[in-house]
C-alpha cells in the first residue's frame, strides 16, 4: 500500500510489512532530481516558456519535495546564499547539499579548513530543518587504497553529526568491511543505477543506515559514459519497465529496512530527470496518476509539458 502526499509533492509513503511479520512500518520516499536550474528544462517543456532562473526553484517545488544542490559541489557553500535559498523556496522543499568538489574530486591540502567552511556554509539548511543529507560523491578514479580509506575516515569524522551519504563509483569499494564501517558510523551507502561497465560500482540493496536510504539514477548510456561529454553521459530516458524492475529488486527491499528514502535522477538532458522522477512516483503508488500540489498529472507528462 502507498499514499501520495499533496502537502509534500513527490513524496510517497510506503506501508512496509516486515518479512518476518509484525507491525507494518511506514517508509517515506522522497523523489527528486540532481539539480533544478537548467535552462534546457524550459526548452523541453518542464518549466513554462520564459521562466527565469530565480523562478525555477518555486516551480520545481510544485512537483517535488527534495532536490540535490549542484551549487555546493561547484562552489564552497555560503551561508548568505543558502539563507536566501531557504527563504525563497517552498517550505516543504528539502535539500541535499553535495560536498564541494575540492574535497572529493580535486582534493586540496587544506581540506580540513574547507570542511569547517562547508559546515558553516550549510548551517542555514540545518537551522531551518531543511537539510535532508550531505552527499559525498567520489569519482570513478577514487579507488579503495589505504590512502583513500584513511582520507575517507578522516572526512567522515569531520562531518560527524550531519546526515551523510557516500557514493562510490569504483567497484573496489564493493566490500563487506566497507559496509560494516559505514553502518558503524550510521553513514548511508548510496545505491546507484549506472551503465553495466565492469569498473563501476554496481546496484545494491545494502542499507547501512536504517534511518535513511539514498538512490541515484545516472542512466544507462554506456557509450555516453565513456565519452567524457557530460551531455552525452547523462542522456538517457528510463522506461516504465526499467524503473519498475529496479524498484522491485532494490528500492522496495531498502524501504523495508529504512525509515526514509531519497531518490534522485541525474539524467538531466532534455528534462528526462523530472519526467522519470514523476514516472517512478506513479510506479511506487501502483496506479496511473500522481497528485502533486492538488494537480493530477496524466501518465508520462510533466506539470508544464
Amino acid at each position: 500500500m502507498s499514499t501520495a502526499r499533496t502537502d509534500s509533492p513527490g513524496r510517497v509513503d510506503l506501508a512496509m510489512s516486515p518479512l518476518s511479520g509484525g507491525k507494518t512500518e511506514i517508509c517515506s520516499v522522497y523523489v527528486g532530481t540532481c539539480g533544478y536550474s537548467y535552462t534546457e528544462w524550459v526548452d523541453s517543456g518542464f518549466y513554462p516558456p520564459g521562466t527565469r532562473s530565480n523562478e525555477m526553484v518555486g516551480l520545481y517545488g510544485r512537483c517535488f519535495s527534495v532536490v540535490e544542490l549542484n551549487y555546493t559541489w561547484y562552489q564552497m557553500a555560503r551561508a548568505d546564499i543558502l539563507e536566501r535559498m531557504v527563504a525563497g523556496s517552498p517550505s516543504h522543499l528539502l535539500f541535499c547539499a553535495k560536498l564541494t568538489r575540492t574535497m572529493t574530486h580535486e582534493r586540496d591540502d587544506n581540506w580540513r579548513h574547507q570542511l569547517v567552511q562547508y559546515r558553516d556554509g550549510i548551517a542555514p539548511l540545518v537551522k531551518a530543518g531543511r537539510l535532508a543529507a550531505v552527499l559525498v560523491q567520489f569519482p570513478p578514479g577514487f579507488e579503495r587504497t589505504i590512502a583513500n580509506r584513511t582520507y575517507l575516515a578522516a572526512l567522515l569524522d569531520g562531518l560527524h553529526g550531519l546526515p551523510v551519504a557516500v557514493e562510490f563509483r569504483h567497484v573496489s569499494w564493493l566490500a563487506d568491511s566497507v559496509f560494516s564501517e559505514l553502518g558503524r558510523r550510521r553513514v548511508t551507502l548510496v545505491a546507484v543505477d549506472v551503465p553495466a561497465l565492469a569498473e563501476l560500482f554496481p546496484s545494491l540493496d545494502v542499507v547501512t543506515n536504517p534511518q535513511l536510504f539514498y538512490v541515484r539514477f545516472h542512466g544507462r548510456n554506456q557509450e555516453g559514459w565513456r565519452s567524457g561529454n557530460m551531455q552525452k553521459k547523462f542522456a538517457y530516458d528510463y522506461c516504465r519497465e526499467e524503473l519498475a524492475s529496479w524498484s522491485a529488486q532494490y528500492l522496495v527491499p531498502m524501504a523495508r529496512r529504512s525509515g526514509r528514502g531519497l531518490v534522485f535522477f541525474n539524467n538531466h538532458v532534455r528534462a528526462r530527470a523530472p519526467h522519470n522522477g514523476m514516472l517512478l512516483q506513479r510506479i511506487l503508488q501502483q496506479h496511473g496518476h500522481f497528485t502533486a500540489a492538488g494537480k493530477e498529472l496524466p501518465p508520462g507528462e510533466g506539470l508544464y509539458g
